[in-house]
């Protein structure tokens, strides 16, 4: 298998998994607006080390996984019904979010702003699933093998994936800060058709798996 094809891979799953506005990288493009870009690259470089050893342990479990059918089928169950759940809620239950007034930031060295970034994308628990997820997908597709070096290829792509789109929050959040607060506005419906949307092709992959 070309290394191209899991590089690709993993910077766009990287890149889709954290373009949509997030904490992560909304206190990037905060950082650099009140400190500079400087602290927000210390902050972007501190979140991907994390995002780095996230990635490699989620494509490990993905791994295990892909050698039991029965544990894959049943994952895509329950990732059926969660799914199904968080579409109710952000369409239906969830309240709108309120865009928050701007607040001052206290000057702050690279280093804890490197630590932040840390603290921020370890508490950040959903690239484990989510890399599950894709990666398993990806090889039921043969388009990535759980081999060392396609694994660490993947791995590769993924941070330069996040690098690339927590960078641009920073490079242009200021260009597209009015768009952002749209988006904010409108988060729980654009939420809940994406998670509907992965219900349904999930559905389908069950109905498929037992009647097809």
């Amino acid at each position: 298998m070309a290394l191209l094809t899991p590089l690709l891979s993993g910077f766009i799953a990287a890149f889709i998994g954290i373009i949509p506005p997030g904490l992560i990288n909304m206190t990037a493009a905060k950082i650099n607006l009140k400190e500079g870009k400087k602290n927000a690259l210390w902050f972007v470089i501190g979140a991907v080390l994390v995002i780095f050893f996230q990635v490699f342990v989620a494509v490990l479990f993905a791994q295990v996984i892909d050698n039991r059918p029965d544990v894959v089928t049943l994952l895509r169950e329950v990732g059926f019904v969660i799914f199904a759940f968080l579409t109710i809620y952000f369409l239906f239950l969830a309240k709108e979010p309120k865009t928050k007034k701007k607040s001052k930031i206290k000057k702050s060295s690279k280093k804890s702003r490197f630590f932040l970034g840390m603290l921020l994308s370890g508490l950040n628990f959903f690239p484990i699933p989510y890399y599950v997820v894709v990666s398993v997908t990806l090889a039921s597709y043969h388009l990535f093998v759980f081999e060392n070096n396609i694994i660490f290829t993947f791995v590769l792509g993924s941070v330069l994936g996040s690098f690339a789109a927590l960078y641009s929050y920073v490079a242009f959040f200021g260009r597209i800060e009015k768009k952002t607060d749209y988006l904010m506005r409108n988060m729980n419906t654009i939420i809940g058709s994406i998670t509907g949307l992965i219900a349904v092709v999930t559905l389908f992959n069950i109905l498929n798996y037992y009647f097809g």
